[in-house]
Formats: C-alpha cells, sequence, structure tokens
C-alpha cells in the first residue's frame, strides 16, 4: 500500500516594506524572512513609492509607517485599498499608539497598527493574524483609540439605524467583534460552529460597507452602536 501523498505546503505571505527609515526596513526584513511563511517581496521609503510597487506586486500584506513623506501612510493606505480589486491587508507602523494618525490610517482601511518597539514575536504574529483575519489584531489598543477619537468624528448614521440594518444575531456578533473576540471565541460565546459565525461577520460587514472587523468596530463606535466603558 502506498503512502499518502503529502499535503502541499501553503505558499508563503507575501509582505511590502514600506518605511522612510532604512534601517526600521533592514530590521523589519530580518526578522520576517527569517519565518518559513512569510517573504519580503519588496521595499518603498515613501507612500509615493509603495503606491505603485503594491499595484506591481500584490502582496498579502504592507507594514506600512503611518508617518512619511511626499504622501503619508494614511493617504497611502486610502489609494492602495482604492484602487485594486483584491487590495492587500495593511498594517501601520506606528511610534505612538494613541495617535489621531493611527485612527486616521484604521478609518482609511488598515487592519490594524504595530507600535515600533515591538518585538520579533509580536511582530510576526501580528502580520500572520492580520493574514487570517478572524480575530482584531490588539483588540484593547482598537478600542482605546475608538473611546478616544470615534466621538468627534460621529457618521451620520445613528446607532438605531445600524441596528435596523443587522439582525439580532448580527448585532450580537458585532458587540463580540468590538470587544475582541476571535470567530472561534464567539462560536464558543453563542454555541454555535465557526462556520455560522464566519456567516455572520461577513454578513455584518457587507451591511456596513466595510472590509474586515477592524473598520466595522470602528464604524460601532462611531454611530454609537457600541460606547466606551
Amino acid at each position: 500500500m502506498s503512502a499518502p501523498a503529502p499535503v502541499p505546503a501553503s505558499p508563503p505571505l507575501r509582505v511590502v516594506l514600506a518605511d522612510d527609515e532604512r534601517m526600521v526596513r533592514t530590521a523589519l526584513r530580518a526578522i520576517l524572512t527569517a519565518e518559513p511563511d512569510l517573504e519580503v517581496v519588496g521595499e518603498a521609503g515613501t507612500g509615493a513609492e509603495a503606491i505603485p510597487l503594491v499595484r506591481e506586486l500584490r502582496p498579502d500584506i504592507v507594514l506600512m509607517d503611518v508617518r512619511m513623506p511626499e504622501i503619508d501612510g494614511i493617504r497611502a493606505t486610502e489609494q492602495i485599498l482604492a484602487t485594486l480589486p483584491h487590495p492587500p491587508r495593511v498594517i501601520v507602523v506606528t511610534t505612538f499608539e494613541n495617535d489621531s494618525h493611527v485612527y486616521d490610517a484604521l478609518r482609511a482601511g488598515a487592519s490594524g497598527f504595530l507600535l515600533k518597539r515591538a518585538g520579533a514575536d509580536e511582530l510576526v504574529q501580528a502580520v500572520r493574524l492580520v493574514a487570517r483575519s478572524d480575530s482584531l489584531l490588539f483588540p484593547a489598543a482598537v478600542r482605546a483609540l475608538a473611546a478616544a477619537h470615534a466621538a468627534g468624528r460621529r457618521q451620520a448614521a445613528s446607532a438605531r439605524a445600524l441596528r435596523g440594518r443587522l439582525s439580532e444575531r448580527e448585532a450580537e456578533v458585532l458587540r463580540l467583534m468590538a470587544a475582541g473576540l476571535s470567530n472561534a471565541e464567539i462560536a464558543g460565546r453563542l454555541t454555535v460552529g465557526a462556520a455560522t459565525v464566519k456567516t455572520h461577520v461577513a454578513a455584518v460587514l457587507a451591511k456596513l460597507g466595510v472590509r474586515d472587523r477592524t473598520q466595522a468596530v470602528i464604524a460601532a463606535y462611531e454611530c454609537g452602536f457600541v460606547t466606551p466603558g
């Protein structure tokens, strides 16, 4: 009896680095390329360089410095996400976590943020987590940002209007997403299957008109559907 055929390994996650400091890019490259499932495919020194590079290389993840010359990470994120049919997930890299620029980047479509002082393990796990997209990256920090900045940027939609678009179960899922629970944790909390949770999450994103759970959480805070505390 012949041995079963080996399961082919998944291709590595393709990463583009965008930072105006060469030493930072070198350090990030060294950390990421040491992992067999991660591959750095390109580097950019400005947001203006990052936009065409991402369009050409089509990476899975972009590590984007929030403050860069010419075009900053916020505008670069907006343009990348607006002009590609299947855009990468963007993680903005910043020095200060409770920064309005970071919040603006998340509102622009970034899937999470990472502090420049983060350790190698934290960086690697952040890339993998954002690529999986079934959990919120650093949920406590995202909630703190939303609590600090959302009130002054209220959207026209009210919490009542948002509730009207969501079913009771979808509203419950959104609240649990905002609390930072992963799909698996939501499934355990609601005593349903993981596939059911994935379906509810997809419905929430579609009804809110957002790309991922980070933007869903921000939308929930900005319309008052979820409140700090």
